[in-house]
């Protein structure tokens, strides 16, 4: 398998996993933000959004009108990039933020999938902010994984004190 083969597959299974968490947890219980973990699922999900956007499409392949015309993005931005989660609290649909993130994580996997090899040491797409992490499309993707299983983490933990363990199928003879 090469790089980009490698890159789509962990990308999708960050996004299997993130998913699994997310469809565990009843949407009436996405605004509780325990106060030992400070943040929320609509927040997760929502900064989720918009990191799919910014790591793994905008600065790979530039704005895409079609995702613009179909998300908020700049009212996300304000929202799940600069805002407290608590600020988040009633501002959301959770079924269409759910929705939003599936869209993305297929355009995510699409843009991954249409990149060459040597795409992947190509330097980001310029934009008003500077990628914090990466100066390539590899390090770019890469950090997008990175950063997905970081906050699926945090779901889980959110998961576990607002509702229940997750089971991660796991036996145990007991």
């Amino acid at each position: 398998m090469d790089q980009v083969g490698i890159l789509t597959k962990q990308t999708s299974d960050a996004y299997d996993w993130t998913n699994r968490l997310i469809n565990s947890i009843p949407y009436k219980k996405w605004d509780q933000t325990p106060d030992v973990i400070e943040s929320n699922i609509s927040w997760q999900v929502g900064h989720l959004i918009m990191s799919f956007y910014y790591h793994s499409i905008m600065v790979i392949t530039g704005h895409q009108m079609e995702i613009l015309q179909q998300i908020p993005m700049k009212e996300y931005d304000k929202l799940f990039t600069l805002a407290a989660p608590f600020n988040v609290i009633g501002k959301t649909d959770p079924a269409l933020l759910q929705k939003q993130l599936l869209l993305l994580q297929e355009k995510s996997l699409n843009t991954i999938r249409s990149l060459s090899p040597a795409d992947l040491e190509s330097p980001l797409v310029p934009g008003p902010i500077p990628h914090p992490i990466a100066k390539t499309r590899f390090e770019a993707i890469d950090w997008n994984i990175k950063h997905t299983m970081w906050h699926c983490g945090q779901i889980g933990m959110i998961k576990r004190v607002i509702d229940e363990r997750f089971d991660f199928g796991l036996k145990r003879d007991l």
